[in-house]
Formats: structure tokens, C-alpha cells, sequence
């Protein structure tokens, strides 16, 4: 099974290559649109600035959407999690892929997301051409009450270990992980909630720390520097990939071999 790992110059390539390949995938590093013609999964990775996605013009954009319309899976990892939504505060005339409803915001754990003007809360509950809504984050635990920290009490960049909190809703991506399972994150903006946050992780507020809708996947997270639980992310992201990719081959007409690509290759 090929893997298209985008390369715009913004992402620790190394360690997700690493990764991938204890898992079994080929890897495929495209070095224009027309590449991604022979992948089976498409990830895109990412660190710093949400600036750096504008590499990915037009032509990128047609292109993994035309994948994603064919049937082949597509992964956001941190900055790449964000790429996947209409925007960020963070380059406002950059856009997104926009394949998720809504626009990312500066993580800000000190503030009362309830103010009108807050980082952490759209001005309302908005709501995309396909009916998806976005929410604004919660200025305290809905079950416990307890507030937000106090100013100062907790930093931005979000650096460190911290814990998927599951939200119930039907997950491939996040089968086998356990609730609260840790992950290492390093970052400053995060994607707004919407139906497709399948976790959300607290740092002073809640954010989507995964996201699932369809063949679209995205972690805020770094699973490749977050141990058995990330190895297990990706292992789901490449499972979900090879069973499209086998019924691809299926559904060839006239054809009982399995695609080329995938001969002799498996996820273990």
C-alpha cells in the first residue's frame, strides 16, 4: 500500500516516514499534484506557522479532493489537522482545504470563552452549507462546573503530554485506543468543535484533538511521537486506507488480483 506523505516544508518528515514504515507502508513523497495518482492514503503532516500551508496552491487542493472523491483517505496531523478546516486566524488570507466546516482560533487557556471577542469562541454557533454545526468551546466543565484557570496559570505554545477524551461518536480512527489514552502535542491554534470531533483534549479549555467525517481524518497530536497510542492511530488511518484500496481492486472489472501496489505489502 502507497502512502502520500505531502512535503511543503513544514512537518518532522523523519519521524512520520519512520512510523509509517514499522507499520508496513510504502511511502511516496509527492513531488507535484499529478503524484498522487497512485496513492492509497494521503497524510498530511505539519508544524509552525499556518502560513507555511499556502504551498499548497490551487492545484494541491483540486488534487486531494479529487483523491478524497475517489475513495482514498486523507490524514491531517497537527498543523496539517488545521489545514483541513476553511482557515486559521493564524494566516487569515491563507485558505484551508475546507473540507471541514469552520475556522481555527489562538489557543487561549485564561480566557472566558463565554465574552463575546474571545480567541477560543466564534461569536455564535455557525453552521455550514451541509448543515454541519461548529461550537464554541465551554467556559467550564458542563458536568463539573469547575472554571477555566486563571491568567497566567497555564502557557501557549501547548507543549507536552496530555489525554484524548473520547466523545463517543462512531470512530474507525480511534479504535483500540482507550479513553484518556496520552498523546504529545506541540501547538498554539487549535480547530474549532463541530460533529467531527471525535476527542477534544483540555488545555485550560477543551479543543478537537481528532477529527473523523467520512474518508477525512485529523489529529492535533503528534502520533508519531506519542508512543503505542499514535502507532495504533496510524495503524487505523492505514487499515481504513487498505480496505478501500482491496475493494478497489474487487470491484475491477474482469479482475481477481489484488491492486499492484499492495502485492506483497500488508499493516501489520
Amino acid at each position: 500500500m502507497i502512502v502520500a506523505l505531502i512535503d511543503y516544508k513544514a512537518g518532522n518528515l523523519t519521524s512520520v516516514r519512520k512510523a509509517l514504515a514499522a507499520l508496513g507502508a510504502e511511502i511516496l513523497t509527492p513531488e507535484a499534484p499529478a503524484d498522487l495518482e497512485g496513492a492509497d492514503a494521503i497524510i498530511v503532516p505539519g508544524v509552525g506557522h499556518f502560513e507555511a500551508t499556502a504551498a499548497l496552491d490551487a492545484r494541491w487542493h483540486q488534487a486531494i479532493r479529487a483523491r478524497l472523491d475517489a475513495g482514498v483517505p486523507l490524514l491531517g496531523i497537527c498543523l496539517g489537522q488545521q489545514w483541513l478546516f476553511e482557515g486559521s486566524e493564524e494566516a487569515r488570507d491563507v485558505p484551508g482545504l475546507g473540507v471541514l466546516p469552520g475556522r481555527c482560533v489562538k489557543l487561549d487557556p485564561s480566557a472566558d470563552s463565554g465574552r463575546a471577542g474571545s480567541p477560543n469562541r466564534p461569536s455564535a454557533a455557525s453552521e455550514d452549507a451541509a448543515g454541519s454545526e461548529t461550537r464554541p468551546y465551554p467556559s467550564s466543565d458542563p458536568v463539573t462546573g469547575t472554571r477555566n484557570p486563571v491568567p497566567g496559570s497555564l502557557k501557549v505554545p501547548h507543549v507536552g503530554w496530555n489525554a484524548l477524551k473520547q466523545t463517543g461518536r462512531p470512530s474507525r480512527l480511534l479504535a483500540g485506543i482507550e479513553d484518556e489514552a496520552q498523546a504529545y502535542f506541540t501547538h498554539s491554534y487549535v480547530a474549532p468543535d463541530s460533529d467531527a470531533t471525535v476527542a477534544t483534549t483540555e488545555h485550560g479549555v477543551p479543543f478537537a484533538s481528532v477529527v473523523e467525517r467520512g474518508l477525512v481524518f485529523g489529529a492535533q497530536f503528534h502520533p508519531e511521537k506519542s508512543g503505542e497510542t499514535g502507532l495504533r492511530l496510524l495503524k487505523n488511518f492505514l487499515d481504513v486506507a487498505l480496505e478501500r484500496a482491496s475493494g478497489a481492486g474487487h470491484r475491477a472489472a474482469g479482475s481477481s488480483e489484488g491492486r499492484p501496489n499492495d502485492e506483497g505489502r500488508g499493516v501489520r
